[in-house]
């Protein structure tokens, strides 16, 4: 079954938005276009998950999650000793990609700070999610692991679309090249192990 969450913004880290924007120190002048720019994204920007609960059992580099297969030993390695996994997929919207596109034109600093802001932003909605997961399977959370890290082929997305339904659930496609739209969004796996 394929569970669709909506969350209230998490809090924002202003420390992390100017690591993503490559700023080692803010002055007056970094603040102000901050707050700006912040101001602009907070009335575009959603939180959308959807995920659904499957049984894992790996053999060797082959993790079957019963409705599909992956060949990949650094998964493998990651779900060792987990019988369930959670597989989701999470978007803050394509207000946000259309705000970044606004931007590219218009300014480049606005441009990079609300990309900032948009990485900032998804990963700030992966880590309440996977709180919310932590606390509701009351298990222990092996980290995050997306289609694209280590050996796991980035072609997975298309599974993980297929079996999550991504598009109706939360709006989110998957183009020729595996890139999502909107562009600040994520699919991961995540291991669940026991207390």
């Amino acid at each position: 079954m394929i569970v669709k969450k909506t969350y209230e913004a998490p809090q924002f880290c202003h420390r992390e938005i100017l690591r993503y924007a490559g700023c080692k120190q803010a002055d007056a002048a970094v603040e102000c276009l901050l707050a700006e720019c912040l101001q602009e994204a907070q009335k575009v920007l959603t939180y959308s998950v959807c995920y659904r609960e499957l049984d894992v059992t790996i053999d060797k580099d082959v993790c079957d999650f019963q409705i599909f297969r992956v060949r990949s030993e650094t998964l493998a390695h990651n779900l060792k000793g987990c019988e369930k996994a959670i597989v989701f997929a999470a978007t803050v919207g394509v207000g946000m990609d259309r705000l970044m596109e606004k931007y590219s034109c218009l300014g480049a600093s606005k441009a990079l700070f609300l990309q900032a802001i948009g990485a900032e932003r998804i990963e700030a909605l992966c880590d309440t999610f996977c709180d919310w997961v932590k606390d509701a399977y009351n298990a222990r959370l092996m980290p995050r692991f997306s289609p694209g890290y280590g050996d796991l082929p980035l072609e997975t997305q298309k599974e993980l679309f297929r079996v999550l339904d991504c598009q109706r659930q939360i709006g989110l496609t998957l183009n020729r090249s595996l890139s999502m739209s909107p562009s600040k969004s994520v699919t991961a796996f995540i291991g669940l192990k026991n207390g």
